[in-house]
């Protein structure tokens, strides 16, 4: 008897996913527990596993489809595993064997087109495959217009023959990005202000204890641990930047959720340290490096994307040597870290060479005068540049 393969209830917010990547084709058996479908939200991507040993007789939603939570997307049939089914684990198990690609035409069409018959002659007569034009037609269908205009194109100059678009629609956690960001610039009173670090403080330390730290705890020391202690100390001194906004009401918390935006696989997220305050440099980095590692194989959970006090955002690890970061809403603040350049400054009267680092706080104006956010950006370039004042607590 067949089982019904539904979304799951994936959290409270979430009404509605995207079918992803089926994993395994219909009819061919896998392993239970073996994950056979990705479904995506708005927040993050989860995979579905096979409910025992058995086959997809069905799959009811293609790849790029929409579902609501308790849709039926598959239809799944129990069965003993066949004596040839060989390897059945085709994701998170050994490799399964790849089939050869199939040579790319001029177009790099993905798949062969349904060819309507006035496409077809005009195919035959100008010597073309159906492949090798680009279909505009209602589902995927290759119309007369598409031959007439790729055989022109191809005429009038070669070099265009090979030119194609693809259209792509926006995955739920591309849409839900544009939607916060669009939201966050319409209704927050935005305003960002700069400082400049000096990290010769901070580099030297992590290259004096880079080595017995990664010994003792197994992760790399970086930078960023040190800007989240830096923001701790901060939001305890200018605990304004870590307040929201909720129906004309200030809401100040006594405990610090940090924020940290990390690439994943299908856009930027931003997994959130609870506790902040009271983590210790190895569980801040141990920590992070997790979120990196699991946000490129969209493992990270509804919940670690929930909340936060406050965000740290580090465009420098792509290059950026400037730019304004933009509050994730109902956040008051986020710092924006960058790349490190060294840079000519005047020091005790002289200029000298030193590795600089551009930082930026954006805040919701609204709730944040521009005093306390001068004042928490100058804090965080205190300590930054004399870690030690963490420790003084001075």
């Amino acid at each position: 008897m067949a089982t019904e393969i539904v979304v799951p209830a994936v959290g409270e917010s979430i009404s509605e996913v995207q079918i992803g990547e089926w994993y395994v084709d219909a009819g061919k058996w896998v392993a239970a527990d073996t994950e056979i479908v990705g479904l995506e939200t708005d927040k993050a991507t989860f995979d579905v596993p096979a409910p025992a040993g058995g086959k997809i007789t069905r799959i009811v939603k293609k790849a790029g489809d929409m579902a609501a939570v308790g849709d039926v997307i598959a239809y799944f049939e129990e069965e003993e595993q066949p004596a040839d089914a060989g390897d059945a684990s085709p994701k998170g198990g050994a490799p399964a064997e790849k089939k050869a690609p199939a040579p790319a035409s001029r177009a790099q069409a993905t798949q062969s087109p349904k060819v309507m018959p006035a496409a077809a002659r005009e195919l035959s007569q100008r010597g073309l495959q159906a492949e090798q034009v680009v279909a505009s037609g209602p589902g995927g269908r290759l119309l007369k217009e598409d031959v007439l205009t790729a055989s022109f194109n191809e005429e009038a100059s070669p070099a265009l023959a090979p030119r194609s678009e693809e259209l792509v629609p926006l995955s739920p956690i591309r849409r839900r990005i544009a939607e916060r960001l669009v939201s966050a610039q319409q209704n927050a009173a935005l305003l960002t202000t700069f400082n400049e670090v000096d990290m010769s403080h901070v580099m030297a330390l992590r290259n004096q204890y880079k080595d017995s730290f990664q010994q003792k705890y197994g992760v790399k020391l970086g930078f960023m641990s040190f800007f989240v202690k830096a923001v701790v100390d901060a939001l305890n001194q200018f605990p304004q930047v870590g307040a929201q906004l909720r129906d004309n009401q200030l809401v100040y918390r006594n405990y610090y959720d940090i924020g940290v935006a990390v690439g994943g696989g299908k856009g930027l997220v931003v997994p959130v340290l609870r506790n902040a305050e009271r983590m210790s440099f190895s569980e801040i980095e141990s920590k992070i490096a997790d979120f990196g590692k699991r946000a490129k194989e969209n493992k990270i959970a509804l919940e670690e994307l929930e909340g936060g006090s406050f965000t740290i955002t580090n465009g420098g690890v792509y290059g950026s040597l400037l730019s304004t970061p933009i509050v994730n809403p109902p956040q008051s603040g986020v710092l924006g870290m960058h790349g490190i350049f060294d840079r000519p400054v005047a020091l005790n009267g002289q200029v000298v060479i030193r590795p600089m680092m551009y930082i930026a706080l954006t805040y919701d104006h609204r709730v944040v005068d521009g005093r306390e956010a001068v004042t928490f950006l100058r804090r965080v370039k205190e300590v930054i540049e004399d870690p030690t004042r963490m420790l003084m607590e001075i």
